[in-house]
């Protein structure tokens, strides 16, 4: 059994629960929903799922028939207390498949998991969701394939490509580790509390990191810097870390890209030449 309005609804009481929308609370009710975002992970009785913010359960429920692991975890203590209960309520045959632990995904390490997850599958709220993916992505390279609902915006923006209006530095960084695609919309009546904005999936499947002798950290900080201010040019963007706009046009040369474009053109493989010249 899935958690339908009426079932969400009594946890909730039963749990003096007021959603928030500070925290990103919206419970996900509707059956067919929880199966499509299952499908569309591409998951199968191998893999253990490290699920971040599981809440009530409503998509927990969903992936403990298809996998050999649930790993959930989550902030809020009332909701880790009471979700063992509810998988022994509603799928009691796969009690064994879940473990609940009281976390902060930021703060999440393999030596906290008995087991090191090959897959992760989230409804994230829009303020943690690149943060938390990110993170995830970085400490756990055994996982393979992501699927995460995130705010439908994020959503655009986590798929993006070079010269999308979407595409900013979360675009690029997710280049690092994963090939992304954009997934389907969810629409917000699925969710209680109804939310004011539009829900979207996004699937992930690993890719080998980009060859180079720079670190992903002197990367990131490249991107970070471009994307900072977006609207001017490569080489105005990038002067301040390369100590001035001449440097930093040289160094744009050197790597084979053009200094008067902007970083929103540029591949993964493009900034990490571009670290390999500044550094």
């Amino acid at each position: 059994m899935l958690l339908g309005p009426v079932e969400i609804n009594n946890l909730l009481k039963q749990l003096d629960i007021r959603p928030t929308k500070k925290l990103g609370q919206n419970f996900l009710h509707d059956a067919n929903i929880v199966r499509k975002i299952v499908k569309s992970a591409q998951l199968n009785q191998s893999d253990v799922v490290l699920e971040v913010g599981p809440g009530l359960g409503s998509l927990t429920l969903g992936l403990l028939p298809e996998v050999q692991k649930v790993i959930a975890v989550d902030i809020d203590e009332r909701f880790t207390r009471q979700l063992p209960a509810t998988v022994s309520q509603f799928a009691s045959e796969y009690q064994q498949r879940i473990l609940v632990l009281h976390k902060d995904a930021l703060e999440l390490t393999q030596e906290h998991l008995p087991l090191s997850p090959t897959a992760l599958v989230a409804n994230l709220p829009y303020n943690i969701s690149v943060p938390v993916l990110i993170t995830v992505l970085t400490r756990f390279p055994s996982i393979s394939k992501f699927l995460v609902m995130v705010q439908a915006e994020v959503a655009d923006r986590l798929a993006a490509k070079p010269g999308d209006a979407a595409y900013g530095a979360p675009s690029v960084k997710l280049q690092w580790f994963m090939r992304v695609t954009r997934g389907a919309d969810i629409p917000r009546p699925v969710f209680i509390p109804v939310p004011n904005v539009d829900s979207g999936l996004v699937f992930g499947t690993r890719r080998e990191p980009p060859s180079t002798a720079i670190s992903r950290e002197k990367v990131f900080k490249v991107i970070d810097s471009a994307f900072n201010q977006r609207r001017k040019m490569l080489r105005s963007a990038l002067g301040a870390i390369a100590g001035s706009a001449s440097a930093a046009e040289m160094a744009i040369t050197r790597a084979g890209i053009n200094p008067t474009i902007r970083g929103e053109m540029l591949q993964i493989e493009q900034f990490v030449r571009l670290a390999e010249e500044l550094n």
